[in-house]
């Protein structure tokens, strides 16, 4: 078992990175989510899983702990192989996974790839009490996660990969991608107006009186989160899309 790997990311790909650890590149399958956290030429720490098979060894990476293991016990169900199961991880995280499957929600199951409500019904049976429960378990900012972070820029073209990774023409996926844009770029575009309001009460409030410099200082920190609130997150726009293929 390979729990993890410590290494230089080599190159990303759509369907997965490679990462040199001790002078050998290793081939890892990643959800999109998990590749929009790594950067080439930057080191990355990710939980993996192997796969082992007749006439394949395949390694899986992920941007934590958790997900590596909602991956393996995704796999005790029937009809569950490693590319569902990773599907499943591309379509939802894996609090968002554990609710689904505890309150038995089928619909929200079948718009997974590969998922129908036959086999939806069957993974609810086969895994209900088995992940855990929502918020029990480590968050993506264990010790497992990837460098440097969960937003990634040029998003576009990383959701596109994701899509198209998990078999969606090209076309489709560029029409979900723009369909879904608007929506996205107007919530991350308030939470930066609104956090940019706060700092710049903030300023107000440390020129109008004692301490002014330091709350002035305090202004300018809320700005700048406003700023970073302003980008897309990959993974929720990846997420976002996939909802919209599926009720086309």
């Amino acid at each position: 078992m390979i729990s993890h790997l410590d290494g230089t990311v080599c190159a990303i790909a759509p369907e997965g990175a490679v990462i040199e650890v001790g002078g050998v590149g290793l081939l890892v399958q990643c959800t999109p989510g998990t590749l929009a956290t790594l950067r080439t030429g930057t080191r990355a720490r990710v939980a993996t899983s192997l796969v082992v098979r007749e006439d394949a060894l395949t390694l899986y990476g992920f941007a934590s702990d958790d997900e590596r293991d909602v991956f393996e016990l995704a796999q005790t169900a029937s009809g569950v192989g490693p590319r569902l199961a990773l599907a499943m991880l591309a379509s939802f995280s894996p609090d968002q996974l554990r609710r689904a499957i505890a309150a038995e929600d089928i619909t929200a199951l079948t718009r997974v790839p590969g998922i129908g409500r036959k086999g939806a019904q069957r993974i609810v049976l086969e895994l209900a009490g088995r992940l855990g429960s929502p918020g029990m378990t480590a968050s993506a900012g264990a010790a497992g996660t990837a460098v440097p972070g969960p937003r990634a820029a040029p998003w576009r073209d990383q959701v596109r990969a994701g899509l198209v990774n998990l078999g969606w023409p090209s076309r489709d996926a560029e029409q979900a991608i723009a369909a879904v844009e608007a929506d996205l770029a107007g919530a991350a575009g308030n939470g930066a107006v609104q956090n940019g309001a706060a700092g710049d009460g903030a300023a107000g409030d440390g020129a109008a009186g004692d301490g002014a410099a330091q709350d002035g200082a305090a202004g300018d920190g809320a700005a700048g989160d406003g700023q970073a609130t302003g980008e897309v997150d990959v993974a929720q726009a990846l997420r976002a899309a996939l909802r919209k293929l599926s009720r086309a």
